[in-house]
């Protein structure tokens, strides 16, 4: 398994190793001892999430309080995304960078976001099955969202015109509202709280 840190500091891209032959395919999509060696992030296994989406849905951009925040670990067992990872911790060198890594059922790789960057993800393919591993249970009251289609992002998404969203989603704040009513992480309670988990 081959992990890569994106140009978003504290999210990895994980790329395992697929063992095929005339049954079909094997392979291990997490590692827990691994994935700590490899990330220095511990992900203590508190939920997990199922989705599946048509082609031009658009899920986030989705982030959590800190502490505790919810680091999660996603993959796409069926279809084809664009996941994306956005900077949110005020204060970060890279407070506002995004970075998007292809995850699909041929590659099986998977992407690591820690606790304060937003999440978000376009399905390609007419349906894609998301599954996610998180570190802590859903919480509505302390769960938030930019909208992903925040020109001050400018994220590259194929086919922006054509996105279907939530209402929630579709109505979220921009990045630069949500920073200025305080609503967002801050890279050092975001710190604090990777070396606490170390």
């Amino acid at each position: 398994m081959g992990y890569r840190e994106l140009s978003v500091p504290d999210a990895f891209e994980l790329a395992p190793t697929s063992h095929t032959d005339d049954r079909g395919v094997f392979l291990e999509w997490f590692s827990r001892i691994r994935f700590e060696q490899e990330t220095g992030h511990r992900l203590p296994l508190a939920q997990a999430n199922w989705s599946v989406s048509r082609r031009g849905v658009v899920r986030g951009i989705h982030f959590a309080d800190v502490p505790p925040g919810q680091g999660k670990y996603v993959t796409c067992p069926s279809g084809a995304v664009l996941d994306v990872v956005v900077d949110l911790r005020v204060g970060s060198p890279t407070f506002g960078a995004w970075d998007g890594v292809r995850l699909d059922d041929e590659r099986r790789n998977a992407v690591y976001v820690a606790e304060g960057l937003g999440h978000a993800f376009l399905a390609l393919s007419d349906r894609a099955t998301m599954v996610y591993l998180c570190s802590e249970p859903y919480a509505p009251a302390r769960e938030h969202g930019v909208h992903p289609l925040d020109p001050d992002l400018a994220i590259d998404w194929p086919s922006a015109d054509d996105v279907v969203m939530s209402p929630r989603d579709a109505t979220a704040p921009s990045l630069r509202a949500m920073q200025e009513a305080g609503r967002l992480p801050s890279w050092e309670a975001c710190r604090l709280l990777y070396a606490q988990r170390r």
